[in-house]
């Protein structure tokens, strides 16, 4: 659902980019409360995570696929503050290095595809663990209606967007049934891979996942034929637990998908660019200003094989998200750190 130069008006895209900047600018301030020693370069995995996963598109309809968003997904293993973060470096690096997005557009996609997708998930996610029994089959199921709206909440919010900035003259009822229409199919695959993920790291380490913090449940007595909460038990002071060998499985993961697996991904456009060509919204799409980096399109310049081109692109693109990733996130929980520390004086 990445939007190009040219669907949106120039006011409506500074708008957007100014909304998008407050977004993040309070995301920074909230990734302090989630962030630790430990999940501060699990955050720059979940990033290049999505990266390589949004490489991988899968066919939804005849000529159409679509692709994770992944706020979902980022929201739950890393909180919704990050989550925001996490989705705002893939977008940034898509944008700057591979010419996917636009970057007069920057502001709508990270609106659209991080904010609303992180907001509308986690909302719903948090909602179903109210009523869903505390287990960790609670969360998965919950991750997947979460992700499940998350998707055709996002199609809305652009719907919104165009009808209020759109560059062409086209029925904003019948792009609203498309873009719904296609992208809650899209949607079931963002469950599907948002459920999946979850459920693997909560199965190894629901330590690490946001969304499953405070999962136990307090013991029950009967007391006068009533039931209730057993007094709580001192904490047993447990060491940490590295985090080394979950961030080298993810980043190889990450590695196959960006670097092998995306060769066999789907060629047939995505949700947004399907509707846009059948509804006429790409009329006054612009080129890319990035059209010429030499790793436009996920291809290596200068690469004649098609295979080792994208493999290579893909495999860099994680290299340079993990990299941005881990550094924003470094210095967003170094700053943490930095401000508990001169705060502790006063408290004396």
């Amino acid at each position: 659902m990445h939007v190009p130069d040219g669907f949106i008006n120039a006011p409506v895209s500074v708008a957007a980019g100014v909304a998008a900047a407050a977004a993040v600018a309070v995301s920074l301030r909230g990734a302090r409360r989630e962030l630790d020693e430990r999940t501060a370069p699990l955050a720059g995995l979940v990033a290049a995570f999505i990266f390589a996963v949004q490489m991988l598109n899968f066919p939804v309809a005849a000529g159409t696929s679509g692709h994770l968003l992944g706020g979902a997904l980022a929201a739950i293993l890393v909180g919704p503050y990050t989550g925001v973060l996490c989705v705002s470096v893939v977008l940034l690096m898509q944008g700057i290095l591979f010419a996917d997005g636009g970057l007069t557009a920057l502001g709508v996609n990270i609106t659209v595809m991080g904010v609303v997708t992180v907001v509308v998930s986690y909302a719903v996610f948090r909602g179903l663990l109210k009523v869903l029994p505390r287990t960790r089959r609670s969360v998965t199921v919950a991750a997947f209606a979460g992700a499940l709206l998350s998707v055709p909440g996002a199609a809305t919010a652009f719907t919104a967007i165009y009808a209020i900035g759109g560059t062409t003259d086209v029925s904003i009822g019948k792009v609203f049934t498309a873009m719904v229409g296609v992208h809650v199919l899209i949607g079931i695959g963002e469950a599907a891979i948002t459920a999946a993920t979850v459920g693997a790291v909560i199965a190894v380490r629901p330590d690490l996942v946001h969304g499953a913090r405070g999962l136990t449940t307090r013991l029950k007595l009967r007391v006068g034929g009533a039931l209730v909460d057993a007094p709580a038990a001192a904490p047993v002071p447990v060491a940490p637990r590295s985090t080394t060998k979950v961030w080298a499985t993810g980043l190889v993961t990450a590695l196959v998908l960006a670097g092998f697996v995306s060769f066999y991904a789907s060629a047939s456009p995505d949700g947004l660019e399907k509707v846009a060509a059948d509804k006429g919204i790409d009329a006054k799409v612009e080129e890319h200003a990035a059209k010429d980096s030499p790793l436009a399109d996920y291809a290596v310049k200068d690469v004649a094989d098609a295979r080792l081109s994208g493999g290579l692109a893909g495999a860099l693109g994680v290299g340079a998200t993990v990299a941005a990733g881990t550094g924003v996130f470094w210095v967003v929980r170094r700053r943490s750190t930095a401000e508990q520390a001169a705060a502790e004086p006063s408290a004396v």
